[in-house]
């Protein structure tokens, strides 16, 4: 039995923290969480506060910590607006199964209904976003609460859960004793593996002749990106992967074709529409991958391996439906895969990976020299700060291009928001990244419009010193709502133009080194000097104002009715 000591509820929530390892956390303080904010003055050798400017950026730098360390997540506010400001991260972290622990500060029990001061039901609010909420109204629940949160959040599929707790629980006294959860009645996170279906799956592979492995995040969130590359050496299966999914296979894994779906490279689409037997790892067929269901894959068997048995069928008929855990699953199936020559169907791939760069690479760069354009910016990028380092990205045209054109050798590399899109997510995500992996280049590669949106974070990185590298790829538009407008509305630009501000100044004010460059000439030096530079950095490239990522899937399209730049 764990030995008891007489604390208050704060602090039994803080030592509850620690005792589940959590070094960092975000926050913003505020009127029913002071009692907390109190006694963490007391913890600062044990836990990492990072004041944020706003709780949304609190919520989405915790998103980045998780992501890339593979650690839950943690970020607090008050109650009212401090919580209902975390709504959009919490929803963000479980569309892309992200583990978070967030908690809220509430209105003393007694007074709960009552419309008090900053009272808002956040349980009601974030139900349908979590895959667990709890409020505390007593100090006795205090530890058990976060127990249960932390396991729930890490197991399984992860995502976010929400412990709410009222003030008077953070100043009640309780007899404090932390017991770790480790299983609860009802909820089975893993699923025990069916050999015979693993075998059913191992002898539709070797029978098959254009095989195709579909990776999505799931096989980052198993730890099975080991798994997944020797599994497809094995069996000599091409690989491509989902958004969620890039860094999970190298770039330059001889076997990797690419990403796929809307703006997918063209060898994994074609690959997709020609092959005879898509084996799906941890992905959940979302439209952005799809295109019109209908004529998806058309010539080929479905097997779909997920550890979330709501996943399987869900958006698209599998013939073989496997509710796994992608490692245990991909560790089982290498035992009696055979390996088959497949010249002709990896030959296929590189003929359509040199079109792709015939009919789309080489137009990405102004034969003239007179602009820069995203996809030179990203290149060059990557060339310069080499394949080990972390992008995070914002939504949008900059998230297409970093997808398409960055470069990756190490697993949890490539941080963006892609279920949920959120503008607004990188700069604040790039914060925890390096918070988490400080031993790591983090850059955060940004438009100007998803920039302004959280860019009062730069005082969180000038207060904490933090070392994220800023890249604006600034084309004075929501480039990719402008892309959409240009290509199916007749270029009627309804507001989708940004005056911006001047961005280095910006950076200046909050002590951040800055520089701009709209030459092309000046891109390679500017990159380096930026990477030379030790801290933070903001550098604004200034691109082609209504340039398009291409190729496209145009919505409810075939990915055979993909547009290029033509």
């Amino acid at each position: 039995m764990p030995k008891k000591q007489k604390v208050k509820g704060a602090d039994a929530l803080l030592l509850s923290l620690v005792a589940e390892g959590t070094d960092v956390m975000f926050g913003y303080p505020g009127g029913q969480v002071i009692p907390i904010y109190d006694h963490l003055y007391d913890y600062r050798d044990r836990i990492t506060h990072i004041l944020t400017r706003h709780e949304q950026g609190a919520v989405h730098a915790a998103q980045g910590y998780a992501r890339a360390t593979g650690k839950a997540g943690v970020c607090i506010a008050t109650s009212g607006p401090g919580a209902t400001n975390l709504v959009t991260g919490i929803a963000d972290a479980m569309l892309d199964s992200t583990p978070l622990v967030c908690i809220t500060g509430q209105v003393p029990a007694t007074m709960l209904g009552t419309d008090a001061f900053q009272e808002a039901d956040i349980i009601s609010m974030t139900m349908p976003v979590t895959k667990w909420n709890f409020q505390v109204t007593a100090a006795s629940e205090i530890a058990p609460a976060i127990a249960r949160a932390f396991y729930i959040a890490r197991s399984g599929r992860p995502g976010p859960v929400l412990i709410d707790i009222t003030k008077n629980a953070q100043v009640e006294e309780v007899d404090f004793a932390y017991k770790p959860c480790t299983g609860l009645r009802s909820y089975n996170p893993k699923p025990a593996l069916d050999g015979s279906r693993t075998a059913e799956i191992v002898e539709m592979i070797n029978r098959a002749e254009r095989p195709l492995i579909l990776a999505g995040q799931g096989v980052t969130l198993a730890g099975a990106e080991t798994s997944l590359a020797e599994f497809a050496a094995i069996g000599n299966i091409p690989i491509a992967t989902t958004i969620m999914g890039i860094s999970s296979v190298a770039s330059d894994n001889p076997l990797f074709i690419g990403n796929i779906g809307m703006h997918g490279h063209i060898p994994a689409n074609k690959l997709t529409q020609k092959s005879d037997l898509l084996i799906a790892v941890g992905m959940r067929f979302s439209d952005r991958v799809t295109g019109a269901v209908k004529k998806y894959a058309p010539n080929a068997k479905i097997v779909h391996i997920d550890i979330d048995q709501a996943e399987l069928g869900k958006n698209l008929r599998c013939d073989v439906a496997l509710n796994a855990d992608a490692r245990d699953a991909l560790e089982a199936m290498k035992v009696g895969l055979k390996y088959r020559e497949r010249a002709g169907w990896l030959e296929s791939a590189a003929k359509y990976r040199e079109k792709e760069q015939q009919r789309v690479v080489a137009k990405t760069v102004d034969p003239k020299g007179r602009s820069i354009s995203m996809a030179q910016a990203v290149g060059i990028l990557a060339e310069k700060v080499g394949s080990g380092a972390v992008i995070v990205t914002d939504v949008g045209q900059n998230q297409m291009f970093s997808a398409r054109y960055s470069r990756f050798d190490r697993h949890r590399s490539f941080i963006t928001s892609g279920g949920l899109g959120t503008m607004g997510f990188g700069l604040p995500a790039a914060i925890g990244a390096k918070m988490g992996v400080p031993q790591k280049e983090v850059v955060a590669v940004l438009g100007d419009g998803g920039f302004q949106m959280t860019m009062q974070e730069l005082g969180t990185i000038m207060q904490n010193k933090i070392g994220v590298k800023v890249v604006i790829l600034n084309n004075s538009f929501l480039g990719m709502v402008r892309q959409w407008q240009q290509l199916f509305y007749d270029r009627r630009y309804s507001f989708t133009e940004l005056e911006n501000p001047d961005f280095t100044m910006i950076a200046r004010a909050y002590g951040i080194p800055s520089r701009s460059v709209s030459a092309p000439g000046e891109l390679e030096g500017a990159i380096a000097d930026m990477l030379e530079i030790e801290g933070a950095y903001l550098l604004e490239v200034v691109v082609r104002p209504e340039e398009n990522v291409f190729p496209m899937v145009p919505p409810a399209a075939a990915l055979d009715d993909s547009i290029y730049n033509e």
